[in-house]
């Protein structure tokens, strides 16, 4: 059981952390959707749309802890970042089917060479400092929006093998699979965060890794 004033702490710390987050993903959101549209990159669109995902999944975080009570908003945080996944998985997945068939012929593109680079860089730290908050806090959703960053780091590498395939070799191809790679993790963590709370009394700890998948206190989900 956390003290009152450590969970004070905590809470100023997820709040901080989500505002970092947000301000970031506004940034290369702007800058990869920018660049995505100059260079008709399939994935470069879709890692500009995720950053627009993890701004709405960080406001539901921030959205929920500016409540006395944050764990009454928990289930709508966590349905709020589900959804935003589902329609970035579907948004990509077209785009990459129509680059695919050569519906579109995406260019090189420097900047967002630079802006996956960066990516790499920032994201890790973002997501490990978010998910040690609120494993200690016990809270789901600022452990799914830590996930939801982490997805960034994965895509960014993604994102920027790509592209330099692209680049280095002319593999336009490789510009499609990179966004589809994209939309996998999307529906993935999109699944995982709209279970978060769907059944059992205590989803925190699954989410939290306190409690295993499938032990549910109440029975509630056993079968």
């Amino acid at each position: 059981m956390l003290a009152p004033g450590r969970r004070d702490v905590l809470r100023r710390r997820i709040r901080i952390v989500v505002a970092i987050t947000i301000t970031w993903n506004v940034i290369e959101a702007v800058v990869a959707l920018i660049a995505g549209g100059v260079a008709s990159s399939a994935a470069l669109i879709g890692f500009g749309l995720d950053s627009i995902v993890e701004v709405l999944s960080a406001a539901a975080v921030a959205w929920q802890f500016a409540a006395p009570d944050p764990e009454k908003r928990e289930k709508v945080a966590l349905r709020v970042i589900a959804v935003s996944f589902f329609g970035l998985a579907a948004y990509v997945s077209v785009d990459a089917v129509l680059s695919l068939f050569g519906l579109r012929d995406p260019e090189h593109s420097p900047v967002g060479i630079a802006i996956a680079a960066l990516s790499l860089l920032v994201m890790p730290f973002l997501s490990w400092f978010e998910r040690r908050t609120g494993r200690e806090l016990g809270s789901a959703s600022a452990v799914a929006d830590s996930k939801q960053t982490l997805i960034c780091t994965y895509l960014s590498a993604a994102l920027l093998a790509g592209l330099l395939l692209n680049s280095l070799f002319g593999w336009a191809w490789a510009d499609s699979v990179a966004a589809l790679v994209i939309a996998v993790f999307a529906v993935r963590e999109g699944v995982e965060a709209w279970k978060g709370d769907a059944c059992c009394a205590a989803p925190v700890a699954v989410l939290t890794g306190e409690r295993q998948p499938g032990t549910c206190a109440d029975g509630c989900c056993a079968s």
